[in-house]
């Protein structure tokens, strides 16, 4: 059997009984045209190694076999591991599954340390603690192609001045070039969720921050934004108020949002210096 030869994933679900778990986020891509569209969009994936979370029936799991990648899954519902093992089988042996949790797996060891690039619908309940995960932790992707709900996918890429600009687009984009660049109906999923997606391309930077100076910036965003409609004399009070504002040369009468992904740096840099004895 090959993959041209596999029966439809309606059909497919259909006749091992299956049904989306909500407790997992689950909301299936069953439409070919768009899973295909989405693995061009991570492209091009001849003989690259890609990492999927939850693929579920496999549909997108599909278009990048399609595609010629290597595909690692990792799924956490052992209901899937049959459909997900007859594609292993038509793939060639190009598909290796492993039940897990995606929040607790090494990357690097499932990747067998090779350039790997991850491409996911993301299962809801899980997407922004798994993006974090692999923008700040040891095992950084070569490029991430992710389906997010379509609010969660546009404070990814919010500006400085936006009203959804806030911790998770500052991480992403300090680490990453971060762009929407398709959008998902919610009529597109099986069952239907109650919001509509889209799907966020990330790529990393050529020179991002050192660990330190992530590690400094989240404290102060986690300070800045957990008290956002304050002035930063306030709510930076606790690292250093006006006076950190003034080492970094920002005006502690501004508000975080409207601070640029450099100053945010600068009050980094300005936290670690501070720090030091």
């Amino acid at each position: 059997m090959d993959l041209s030869a596999l029966p439809s994933l309606r059909e497919s679900l259909e006749a091992h009984g299956l049904l989306a778990n909500k407790g997992l986020g689950q909301h299936f891509l069953l439409d070919l045209n768009i899973t295909r569209k989405i693995a061009r969009l991570a492209g091009p994936l001849e003989g690259r190694t890609v990492l999927e979370i939850g693929p579920g029936p496999g549909g997108l799991t599909r278009a990048l076999l399609e595609a010629g990648a290597r595909v690692v899954a990792i799924e956490k519902d052992a209901r899937f591991l049959p459909l997900l093992n007859t594609l292993r089988e038509a793939s060639g042996g190009r598909l290796e599954v492993h039940l897990a949790d995606a929040l607790k797996v090494d990357e690097a060891v499932l990747s067998a340390e090779e350039p790997a690039s991850v491409v996911s619908n993301l299962p809801y309940n899980v997407g922004t603690a798994l993006l974090i995960k692999w923008l700040t932790g040891p095992w950084r992707p070569q490029s991430m192609t992710l389906m997010f709900q379509k609010e969660v996918a546009e404070r990814i890429v919010a500006r400085p001045g936006d009203e959804a600009f806030g911790r998770l687009a500052l991480i992403a984009q300090v680490m990453c070039e971060a762009r929407i660049v398709m959008d998902a109906p919610a009529r597109a999923f099986t069952p239907p969720p109650k919001v509509d997606s889209a799907v966020v391309r990330l790529d990393p930077r050529s020179d991002p921050p050192e660990p330190s100076r992530v590690a400094a910036m989240e404290a102060v965003s986690q300070a800045a934004f957990g008290q956002r409609r304050k002035m930063l004399r306030s709510s930076l009070k606790a690292l250093g108020g006006a006076e950190l504002c003034d080492r970094a040369g920002i005006d502690p009468t501004r508000r975080a949002e409207t601070l640029s992904l450099e100053e945010f740096l600068r009050l980094a840099d300005a936290r670690l210096a501070r720090s030091q004895p």
